[in-house]
């Protein structure tokens, strides 16, 4: 088995943790197995989010890991000016005009608090059928998913699963309310965008890879609904919840100022999933052949 290439695709919006650690060297043993090129295709659509530390960061840390990438940015700088996905907002702007050209998006005012307490968290569709006009400010565009197929996704050990897209992603933002082209289409287009065609990512992102295998059927893209997927299990805290940017003492950043290595930190994380890990390449082991 043979890819063309696969990508780690951080956000900036916060120092990086062992679980984006364990995703990242995941992802390079895949690209190394595997015989693909690997991307660093950083995600910095919400620039609310985004902080010149946490930018940083993500160079400071892959160089602290020892892992080496064949595309994409060198340093801050050279994303800003070159890879940042500001820089793709028009290849956005056509894929969304696609979308609304199947009649299937449509203009919602409802705020979170609202759909958080009249429909329960989850949406239903509430502002579908009242015709509100794309152009009108301040509105998110959404898909609508009442008619959505069975889906299939393409598994790096060679199965395929068929499954719904789940209540969470029903009638999903494609657009946000500040005009912005929203997570599932970016994502979506910029792996089209540079020719990704095997795609490592944890568990928690299961609805995304539907949610976006949805849209590039809408979109017709081919090449990623052929693309493979490969979606990792968890690092957690000990109390079964998953790590986040929030939890500091899980940081790389707090990792090296304790003088922990690179090595330690990765028998870190096998000491965490059971398995004897102390380098990258060691991360193979947990790749399908």
């Amino acid at each position: 088995m043979h890819f063309s290439k696969t990508r780690i695709a951080p956000t900036p919006s916060g120092f990086l943790h062992l679980g984006n650690v364990y995703s990242f060297a995941i992802t390079a043993a895949a690209a190394q197995k595997y015989g693909a090129s690997l991307l660093l295709r950083i995600d910095d659509m919400d620039r609310d989010r985004v902080h010149p530390e946490y930018l940083a960061d993500v160079f400071q840390t892959l160089a602290f890991l020892g892992i080496s990438y064949d595309e994409g940015p060198s340093n801050p700088a050279d994303f800003e000016a070159h890879y940042s996905q500001r820089h793709r907002l028009s290849f956005y702007e056509v894929l969304l005009g696609q979308l609304v050209a199947t009649g299937k998006v449509y203009a919602c005012s409802c705020s979170r608090k609202q759909i958080e307490t009249d429909f329960g968290g989850v949406y239903h569709g509430a502002c579908q059928h009242k015709k509100i006009a794309l152009d009108t400010p301040g509105v998110a565009w959404r898909i609508d998913t009442s008619q959505a197929r069975p889906i299939l996704v393409r598994a790096l050990d060679g199965s395929t699963t068929i499954a719904a897209l789940p209540e969470g992603m029903h009638h999903f933002v494609v657009r946000k309310k500040d005009g912005f082209p929203a997570y599932q289409l970016t994502s979506l287009a910029d792996d089209l965008y540079f020719g990704v065609d095997l795609i490592v990512r944890g568990q928690d992102l299961w609805p995304s890879t539907l949610a976006q295998l949805f849209l590039a059927g809408l979109l017709g893209a081919d090449a990623f609904l052929s693309a493979t997927f490969h979606h990792h299990e968890l690092l957690t805290d000990g109390h079964d919840r998953k790590l986040s940017k929030s939890a500091g003492d899980t940081s790389v950043l707090h990792f090296r100022n304790q003088g922990l290595t690179a090595a330690g930190l990765y028998s870190r994380i096998g000491s965490t999933i059971g398995k004897p890990i102390e380098k990258p390449k060691d991360f193979s082991a947990l790749i399908p052949d």
